[in-house]
C-alpha cells in the first residue's frame, strides 16, 4: 500500500492539490523510503504484528494449499476433489468454522438503532493442536471442498451411496432386500460443548461381514426386540416425513398467498416474530474470498474491515501479495530512517512478519500463533512462498515477492507499471531475507498473469477483491491518486480473472464476484467507518507496525513495519473503506406481470436471473454474451416495457494504451422475453487511458416522463458527463454538466412530474442537477447545502420528488433528504434514520430499507420506528430493492459465495421480511 514517499494531492480530508521460460521470482516494495521526508503527505503501511512462529518446510508440504507445483496443480482434472486435512489425531476431525455458525445462520435478530455490542465470532481452531502440523502433510481441503474438513475420515463415515450395491437401485423392494442385508453406517453422535463432533467409534470389520464378533444378520433383526425397534423407528421417520409434507405445503401456500395479497389492494402481514431469517435449506455457502494487492499492507489499510469480517464468518481467505515491499530496506521510523543501513531482503521479511501477526491476531486472537510456510511452484515459472496458519487453515497468504516501484509515480522501469508498458521484458523477484524460497527468478507479463490464474484456479474463488485498476489523477498536479503498483498490479489481477474465467470452463470451477477497493484517496474522503470499526482496524495495524519491540516472531529482521510505527493510521486511512465499482442499487427490478429480474456481474459477464410472475420458479443465473464486464450493472424499465442493462467494460487492446473503459448497454428482444440483445457501446467520455486512467464511475440511467433514458458518469476530472438518447433511437453526444470535486458514482431518478434530477457526493457535500420540464436539458448545477457524507449516494423517485439516502460521516447511521425540482432543485428537510452502523450502499423501496452493518452482515430497517433487524448474510458490493405489484418489496442480495440470496415483505406497518431463499444450485466447486 503506502511506501513511505510524499504523495502529492490533498492533504486528509481536503480537496484535490497541486510459453513460459524458468525464472526468477521475487519483488520489492521500494515506496516506503521516498516519502519519509514528511508526515503530512506520508504513506504508510500496517502497524504493529503479535507474535508467532514460523516454520519454513519443503516444497510442496503445506496446509491450505494443494502440494505439487501450481503449474500443474498436483496434476488433478478439473473438478476433482482434494483429500481432507488432517491436522488432528484420529477420532478429532477438525472442524470449521461454518459447522459451528449453522444455527446463528437462521436467525435474524432484531437490534435497536444504536451499535450492537456482540462478541465478535469465536477464533477458529482448536489451540491444543497449534503445533500439530510438524508431522503433518498439508493438502489444501477446504477453499476447494468448504464442507470436507466438517467431515470425519473415519471408517464411521456416513456414505450411504458408497454402500448400496448396485442392485439396489433397481427398485423399492429391491433396495429394501439389500437394507436388510447391509448394515446401516454410524452416524457421528452430535457436536459436544467444544463445537467439534464426537465420532462413533469405529468398530473393526471383517471379510465374514461380522463387527465386534455378532454376524450382521443377528444384529440387524435377529429378535423381537430387534424388531420392535426397527417398528418404531419405521414409524418415527413415516411421521415426520408427514410432518415435513404438511409442513411444505403450508409454506407454498403462505408464499402464494403473501404475494398474491401484496398484488392486490390489501397486504397481509406474514404471521411470526422473526422479522427476516434465512431457511434452512438457504443456509449461506461460506464462499471462498482470493484478495490480491500489491503491497504487504494494502490488505490491512484498504480492504478491511471486510477482510476481519470474512475471516470472523469462517470463510476461506487467502491474501495473494503481487511484490516483496522492500521500499528502500530501511525498517525504521521517519525520524531515525537516516542512520539506519539500508536491508532490502530484511525489511520485506519484517513486513511479512508483520502481516503474519496481524492475520494471527485477527483469526485467532493471538499474534503469535503459528504459520506453516512451504514452497510452491508456479505456473509462471517460478516459486512463491505460501503461508498456512496451523490453528485456522483456512487462512492462507501467498507471497509473489516481485520488486516494486519504490515511487507512487515517478517513472520506475523496473516495476509493475513498466512491466506493463514494455520498458522492461521481465520483472525480476525481490527475496525476503527469512523466505523458504531460495531460487531467485524473474517473469515478463504474461507469466505474471499465468501465475495469478494458477493461484485462482488452485483456490477457486467465490470472491475476489483487489485494487482499483483506474483510480484517475489530481486535476491539480495530474499526478495519480493512488499507488502506481496498485493500479497496475489490479490490472494484471484483472488480466489474470479474465484468462481464469475464459481457461477452466465454468462448468469446473464455481461462478465468482469482483470486489474493487479504493485506495490512497480514501484519506480525502468523509469517515466512512464508525469509531469502533476505525479502531478495530487500526489495531490490526497496531499489530502489523510493531508498536511494542517485543521479538515476538524470532526473527533479526524484526516483528512488523516500522516505518509506519510513528503513523499506523496512516492518512486517516483507518478511518474509511470504499468500493471502486459495485456501489449501485438498482441491479433488481420488476416486470409489469409482478416477475423479477436480478443482474450481476459474475466471471466478467452480465448475469440474469428470473422469476416469472409473482410466484413461478427462478431460473439463473444465466451468463449474457460478452466478457470485460466491470463489477456494476444497473437496470431500468423502458418506455415500451423492456429492460435495459447498462454498465462499464473494460478492453486491453494489443498496446498498453489501448487500455479503454466505455459505457455499454444491453436491451430486452421484448418485454418479458429471456433474450437480450447485442451489447452496445456509447462509448466514454475520456480520451485517453494517460490522460485520467480511463477513471469515469458506473452508470447512472433513468428515463423521463417523454420516455427518453439518459445516461451520467463521473468522469475522470471529477465532473458530470452525459448522454441523452434521441427521438430516432440514437444518442446524442457526451455533455460536460460541469461540477467539481465529484466522488463516486452519481444517482438519477425522475420525480412526479417526469423530470430527471441528478445528484453526486463532493468531498464536502452534495451537489444537484434537476430537468426543468420533462424532455428539457439538465439545469445547472445546484449547491444542496446538505453536509458532508460518505459513499455512495441512493436515489428513488417517490412522494412526488426524488428522495436521496446516504450515510453520516464517522457513523455509519442512515440519513435521507426529498429532493423537488419545482422552481429548481430544493432540498427538504435531512432526517437521520440511525442504523446499525455500517457503510457503503443502502437500498430502499416502500418501506423497506437496507444495507451493510457493522460485521459486514445485511441489516434492513422494515418501517418507520421499527427496530433494525441483522441477518446473517455477507455479500458483495450493494443490495437491491424493488416494488413487486403495488404492496410488495423485494430485496435482494449477492452473497459472498457469488450466490443470489432473495426476499420480500408485504408494504405494510407490521410487515416482516419472509426468509431468505437462495436462487439456483450451491455455488461450490463440482
Amino acid at each position: 500500500m503506502s511506501d513511505g514517499h510524499h504523495r502529492p494531492g490533498p492533504t486528509a480530508g481536503g480537496a484535490p492539490g497541486p510459453t513460459p521460460d524458468p525464472a526468477h521470482w521475487y519483488g520489492g516494495y521500494e515506496p516506503h523510503g521516498q516519502y519519509a521526508g514528511s508526515l503530512e503527505h506520508q504513506q504508510y503501511h500496517q502497524t504493529h504484528l503479535p507474535h508467532q512462529h514460523q516454520h519454513p518446510g519443503s516444497v510442496g508440504d503445506f496446509a491450505h494449499a494443494p502440494q505439487s507445483d501450481w503449474s500443474g496443480w498436483s496434476g488433478r482434472a478439473a473438478g476433482d476433489s482434494l483429500p481432507p486435512l488432517q491436522l488432528c489425531e484420529a477420532g478429532a476431525p477438525f472442524v470449521p468454522q461454518q459447522s459451528q455458525q449453522t444455527e446463528q445462520h437462521r436467525q435474524y435478530e432484531p437490534h435497536p438503532r444504536h451499535p450492537a455490542d456482540a462478541e465478535p465470532a469465536p477464533a477458529h481452531g482448536d489451540p491444543a493442536h497449534a503445533h500439530a502440523h510438524a508431522d503433518t502433510t498439508a493438502h489444501f481441503p477446504t477453499h476447494g471442498d468448504p464442507d470436507a474438513a466438517a467431515r470425519p475420515a473415519h471408517a464411521g463415515s456416513n456414505d450411504r451411496e458408497a454402500e448400496v450395491p448396485p442392485g439396489a437401485r433397481q427398485g423399492r423392494k429391491a433396495r429394501r432386500s439389500a437394507r436388510e442385508t447391509t448394515p446401516r453406517p454410524r452416524r457421528a453422535r452430535k457436536a459436544g460443548a467444544s463445537g467439534a463432533p464426537v465420532p462413533a467409534a469405529a468398530a473393526p470389520r471383517d471379510p465374514a461381514g461380522t463387527a465386534e464378533g455378532v454376524p450382521r444378520a443377528q444384529r440387524r433383526g435377529g429378535g423381537p426386540q430387534a424388531r420392535r425397534r426397527s417398528h418404531r423407528w419405521a414409524g418415527l421417520v413415516k411421521g415426520v416425513a408427514l410432518c415435513a409434507a404438511v409442513a411444505a405445503a403450508g409454506m407454498l401456500v403462505l408464499r402464494a398467498g403473501t404475494a398474491v395479497d401484496g398484488l392486490g389492494g390489501s397486504p397481509a402481514a406474514p404471521a411470526g416474530p422473526d422479522p427476516a431469517v434465512v431457511a434452512a435449506d438457504a443456509v449461506p455457502d461460506p464462499g471462498r474470498v482470493v484478495q490480491i494487492v500489491a503491497h504487504p499492507d494494502d490488505d490491512l489499510y484498504f480492504m478491511n474491515p471486510d477482510l476481519r469480517y470474512s475471516i470472523s464468518a469462517g470463510h476461506p481467505v487467502t491474501s495473494v501479495y503481487l511484490t516483496a515491499g522492500e521500499a528502500d530496506g530501511v525498517n525504521a521510523t521517519p525520524s531515525k530512517g537516516a542512520s539506519a543501513a539500508p536491508d532490502k531482503p530484511a525489511y520485506a521479511e519484517a513486513r511479512q512478519n508483520g502481516i503474519r501477526a496481524a492475520y494471527a491476531q485477527m483469526a485467532t486472537g493471538d499474534r503469535s500463533s503459528a504459520w506453516k510456510r512451504t514452497v510452491v511452484p508456479t505456473r509462471g515459472g517460478g516459486h512463491a512462498e505460501v503461508d498456512v496458519l496451523v490453528a485456522n487453515p483456512r487462512v492462507n497468504l501467498v507471497w509473489l515477492q516481485l520488486r516494486e516501484a519504490g515511487h507512487g509515480y515517478a517513472d520506475v522501469p523496473d516495476s509493475l507499471h513498466g512491466l506493463w508498458d514494455g520498458k522492461v521484458a521481465r520483472l525480476e523477484s525481490m527475496l525476503s531475507s527469512g523466505t523458504p524460497v531460495k531460487q531467485r527468478f524473474a517473469y515478463s507479463k504474461d507469466q505474471v498473469v499465468q501465475t495469478l490464474v494458477g493461484v485462482l484456479e488452485q483456490y477457486t474463488p467465490t470472491t475476489v477483491r483487489f485494487q482499483d485498476p483506474t483510480p484517475g489523477r489530481y486535476p491539480g498536479n495530474r499526478q495519480y491518486t493512488d499507488h502506481q503498483d496498485h493500479f497496475y498490479g489490479a490490472r494484471f489481477v484483472q488480466l489474470a480473472t479474465a484468462a481464469y474465467a475464459k481457461a477452466v470452463d465454468a462448468k469446473d470451477r464455481p461462478h465468482f464476484a469482483v470486489q474493487n477497493y479504493v485506495g490512497y484517496f480514501n484519506g480525502s474522503l468523509p469517515s466512512a467507518l464508525d469509531p469502533r470499526e476505525a479502531r478495530e482496524k487500526l489495531d490490526s495495524l497496531d499489530t502489523y507496525a510493531w508498536l511494542d519491540r517485543q521479538n515476538h516472531c524470532g526473527s533479526d529482521a524484526g516483528c512488523g513495519d516500522l516505518k509506519v510505527a510513528d503513523r499506523p493510521a496512516g492518512n486517516r486511512w483507518t478511518d474509511s473503506i470504499n468500493y471502486a465499482r459495485g456501489t449501485g442499487t438498482n441491479w433488481l427490478t420488476s416486470d409489469k406481470d409482478h416477475g423479477l429480474w436480478a443482474f450481476k456481474v459474475l466471471d466478467g459477464q452480465v448475469a440474469v436471473w428470473h422469476r416469472p410472475g409473482p410466484v413461478g420458479p427462478w431460473r439463473g443465473p444465466d451468463l449474457l454474451p460478452g466478457t470485460g464486464m466491470d463489477p456494476s450493472a444497473s437496470a431500468v424499465t423502458l418506455a415500451d416495457g423492456r429492460i435495459a442493462v447498462f454498465g462499464t467494460r473494460t478492453s486491453f487492446g494489443t498496446r498498453p494504451a489501448d487500455y479503454r473503459r466505455d459505457v455499454v448497454y444491453a436491451v430486452q428482444k421484448a418485454p418479458g422475453a429471456d433474450a437480450f440483445g447485442e451489447w452496445q457501446s456509447l462509448g466514454t467520455p475520456e480520451t485517453a487511458d494517460e490522460a485520467w486512467t480511463s477513471d469515469i464511475s458506473a452508470p447512472a440511467v433513468s428515463v423521463d416522463g417523454t420516455g427518453r433514458p439518459a445516461v451520467y458518469v463521473r468522469d475522470g476530472a471529477h465532473s458530470l458527463r452525459g448522454r441523452v438518447q434521441r427521438a430516432d433511437g440514437g444518442w446524442g453526444p457526451w455533455e460536460n454538466h460541469g461540477g467539481e470535486d465529484l466522488h463516486g458514482a452519481p444517482v438519477t431518478a425522475t420525480d412526479g412530474s417526469g423530470r430527471r434530477i441528478v445528484l453526486a457526493a463532493t468531498s464536502k457535500t452534495v451537489v444537484g442537477w434537476a430537468q426543468p420540464e420533462p424532455g428539457g436539458p439538465l439545469g445547472r448545477v445546484t449547491a444542496t447545502g446538505l453536509p458532508d457524507t460518505t459513499l455512495p449516494l441512493t436515489a428513488e423517485g417517490r412522494e412526488g420528488g426524488v428522495r436521496l439516502w446516504f450515510r453520516k460521516p464517522g457513523s455509519g447511521n442512515v440519513r435521507t433528504a426529498l429532493m423537488t425540482a419545482d422552481g429548481g432543485l430544493k432540498v427538504n428537510h435531512m432526517t437521520d434514520l440511525g442504523g446499525l452502523n455500517g457503510f457503503g450502499s443502502v437500498t430502499a423501496s416502500g418501506h423497506v430499507l437496507a444495507g451493510r452493518t457493522a460485521g459486514g452482515q445485511l441489516g434492513a430497517e422494515v418501517g418507520p420506528g421499527r427496530p433494525w433487524g441483522r441477518s446473517p448474510l455477507m455479500f458483495v458490493g450493494a443490495p437491491s430493492s424493488t416494488m413487486t405489484g403495488r404492496n410488495v418489496v423485494s430485496l435482494a442480495v449477492v452473497g459472498l459465495d457469488a450466490r443470489l440470496y432473495v426476499t420480500s415483505s408485504a408494504d405494510a406497518p407490521d410487515a416482516y421480511l419472509a426468509p431468505w431463499q437462495p436462487v439456483g444450485p450451491r455455488n461450490a466447486k463440482p
